[in-house]
């Protein structure tokens, strides 16, 4: 059965992105520094990057990623996990004729729980993988997150997106992997119900 799991880059003051995104900026001022991991990894990151590939089924996302990252300088052909399922939370969908892989991306309007489970049914017996802060927070307070996956950068950002920022309520979490290397501390959790 497939596993629900939010894997994200955050700083230390528990920012996502820096200030100020924008389309040419997708992770604000200073927010790409989150991911050295990933453009300058040490073999541990490497390790667990290619790890986190080989489990994931399909993605779930919010409107917000998919709108700064579909288009030029942004993914392609593909979604952020390449040729992925994604599936992207919507209260509009955009015009057919304007998505960049409509083989990729499906846009559900009926709300987490009909968007879980259309990833759930894609990712087969792999992860869904959760794109992004508001979509992590929807999974978290409906009960629909198994894991929490944390790549702790060694930076302050001051201010930008938080990821825990409306968690809807207090949660249990178990530690199951720590991997420290130079670029990042990975952590993973498991959402104890």
């Amino acid at each position: 059965m497939s596993t629900v799991v939010s894997g994200i880059s955050m700083s230390l003051d528990g920012f996502v992105t820096g200030p100020n995104v924008s389309d040419e900026q997708q992770l604000g001022d200073g927010g790409l520094r989150l991911h050295q991991w990933l453009y300058q990894p040490d073999p541990l990151d490497t390790g667990l990057l290619e790890e986190m590939r080989a489990g994931l089924g399909s993605v779930l996302m919010g409107r917000l990623s998919y709108d700064l990252a579909a288009g030029d300088g942004g993914w392609g052909d593909g979604g952020p996990a390449g040729p992925a399922p994604c599936f992207v939370l919507t209260h509009r969908p955009p015009a057919p004729e304007t998505v960049r892989a409509p083989s990729v991306f499906t846009f559900v309007t009926n709300g987490i729980h009909s968007a879980v489970a259309a990833a759930k049914a894609a990712a087969g017996d792999k992860a869904v993988g959760v794109h992004g802060a508001s979509a992590a927070q929807q999974c978290l307070a409906a009960g629909l997150l198994d894991e929490i996956q944390i790549h702790l950068a060694p930076i302050l950002l001051g201010s930008g997106t938080r990821l825990f920022d409306h968690p809807g309520g207090q949660y249990r979490l178990e530690r199951t992997k720590v991997i420290e290397t130079p670029n990042a501390t990975h952590l993973r959790f498991r959402v104890i119900r």
